[in-house]
């Protein structure tokens, strides 16, 4: 065996292995494929190029293997610096079992050693061969750029195990490291006929799904309606099995509330959980007692996509009461249960219209129903826990949502100038900043379906759609929307509201008697307040 190695594309000379994989590293950054040989010619360049035991004779075959052409199929390989690249190597039409021996299936594992160093790229514009001179002009332009091609338009993963690994790994919150370990172990220990199954490594597993179209990756779709010629669907999990997948959670199972709790604190009722609620409480005497209450929370919030807002998509999310408040804001105590439909309207003219506005409404209703009839049609529902068939009543406590969203709930007009603008009750505009609270009339599902049956929805600010929470038992859908910390510490009111507090209680000169009220609240751990008192700038 030769003791020197020389680069095929610069002519350089190294006396070691590990400096010569080195500098290949660099000096080949691309190597473009267009197959135009026989398929003899090609069987041979391959078989060679895997016979290679890294010494300067079978490395110099390299610059055969770049050259390779066959008729009717351009393949490429795109070789990055980056230590976590795993592009897929891709033979196009070349069949790897007949044209690739046994014992060179190895062959991925043996060069990609060569392909992992970090040195600075050295110049060899001097001696490149050349045939080799015009190398961009030939090249693709998606090629001749650092950055990794951009894929539009996925809707799959490449098979079946690819997709099972990235939700193993997505589902238990796997970090890359873990990931990894689980793809190192299966292509170790499985016998492969074919090329590997599973990406290269998680990373690339990740960028593969952020180029997917997330609305279809891994979901069911149901038809739901047909507008301008545009066919609209909701993509789904089916709401059981994400219950199934909340309750399969040995952490979260450990720390389940399945019944009513009297929760106080010296003597005095404390509301922490839901379960200590009267809600839970009035629920939990409807049903048998052999029976459990299970508490059902969504979260729905349409949002865009890019940065130019020009494309959306309209998530919803599922979680249960039964977890405890402090287990279910963990990121694994929630379920995406699916994407909602958001329809295209025509002109601009035809989405200002009130039977465009009507028809979103519908629509969104529509898909509601088809995602949570299969927990509701029968009333109550079993899911095994622990081996164990348990007996529940679903029945939804929470909509988590922003105003517009919750509008959309209860179908209420969306606008603050109505003369009923609030979705939770029925209180006239002028009056809402000077009302006793036994002058408030609420809004239910009883007084809302007299407005609809009497075709006289529009003098409640409501909707003439009929709205699918009206049948959900033990809920009123016009109480049960309630705005999530982002939307209402965050962006809502609750900082003007501070503002507008602090300038009354400093206009009424009232700020003293309201710091000595605070000094004599009884001191607790859990217990928010301030400490210095409120400090007017």
């Amino acid at each position: 065996m030769s003791t020197s190695f020389q680069c095929p594309h610069c002519s350089r000379n190294f006396s070691t292995r590990n400096a010569y994989s080195q500098h290949v590293n660099r000096c080949i950054n691309t190597v473009y494929l267009s197959t135009e040989e026989s398929s003899e010619d090609i069987s041979d360049i391959v078989s060679s190029v895997n016979e290679m035991s890294l010494d300067d004779e079978d490395f110099s075959r390299i610059n055969e293997f770049q050259i390779i052409r066959e008729k009717n199929s351009q393949v490429f390989y795109q070789y990055e610096s980056d230590q976590d690249y795993a592009g897929d190597i891709s033979f196009g039409e070349i069949s790897h079992s007949s044209n690739i021996p046994e014992e060179y299936e190895n062959f991925d594992e043996i060069l990609s050693a060569s392909l992992q160093s970090n040195e600075k790229p050295i110049s060899h514009s001097s001696n490149i061969p050349e045939e080799y001179e015009n190398f961009d002009e030939i090249l693709p332009a998606s090629l001749q750029s650092n950055e990794e091609p951009e894929v539009e338009n996925i809707k799959e993963f490449p098979n079946e195990a690819y997709a099972d690994l990235m939700a193993l790994v997505i589902e238990n919150n796997l970090n890359n490291k873990a990931g990894n370990a689980i793809i190192k172990f299966f292509n170790k220990h499985l016998d492969l006929s074919q090329l590997s199954l599973l990406p290269k490594n998680i990373e690339t597993g990740r960028k593969f799904m952020d180029k997917m179209n997330i609305s279809q990756l891994s979901y069911s779709k149901y038809y739901v309606l047909t507008h301008n010629s545009q066919d609209y669907f909701v993509h789904y999990h089916p709401i059981k099995n994400c219950i199934k997948n909340l309750l399969s959670n040995p952490d979260i199972l450990k720390n389940l509330m399945f019944r009513y709790e009297n929760s106080k604190i010296e003597d005095e009722k404390s509301y922490g959980e839901q379960n200590s609620g009267n809600w839970w409480k009035r629920a939990e005497r409807s049903i048998s007692n052999h029976a459990n209450i299970l508490s059902i929370i969504l979260y729905s919030d349409a949002t865009t996509t890019d940065t130019l807002g020009k494309s959306s998509l309209h998530p919803i999310y599922v979680s249960l009461g039964n977890i405890p408040t402090w287990r279910r804001n963990k990121e694994d105590a929630k379920q995406l249960l699916g994407y909602l439909p958001i329809l295209s309207a025509k002109n601009e003219k035809e989405k200002k219209s009130s039977e465009f506005k009507e028809l979103a409404r519908e629509t969104f209703h529509n898909s509601i129903k088809f995602l949570l009839d299969p927990l509701f049609q029968g009333n109550s529902v079993d899911f095994n826990i622990d081996g164990k068939d348990i007996w529940f009543f679903p029945r939804i406590s929470t909509i988590i949502c922003d105003w517009p969203e919750a509008c959309t709930f209860s179908l209420t007009y969306k606008s603050a100038n109505l003369n009923y603008p609030c979705h939770f009750c029925l209180v006239q505009r002028e009056d809402l900043i000077d009302i006793r609270k036994d002058q408030v009339i609420l809004r239910n599902h009883v007084n809302m379906k007299e407005y609809f049956n009497s075709n006289t929805s529009n003098l409640a600010g409501l909707e003439q759609v009929n709205n699918y929470f009206w049948s959900i038992p033990n809920l009123n859908i016009y109480t049960a929307t309630v705005p999530n910390r982002m939307h209402h510490l965050d962006l809502g009111l609750f900082k003007y509201q501070i503002e507008f507090t602090m300038e009354l209680l400093k206009k009424k000169k009232s700020l003293n008697k309201v710091n000595e009220k605070i000094t004599d609240i009884s001191r607790h751990s859990q217990l928010k307040v301030f400490k210095k008192g409120i400090q007017l700038s």
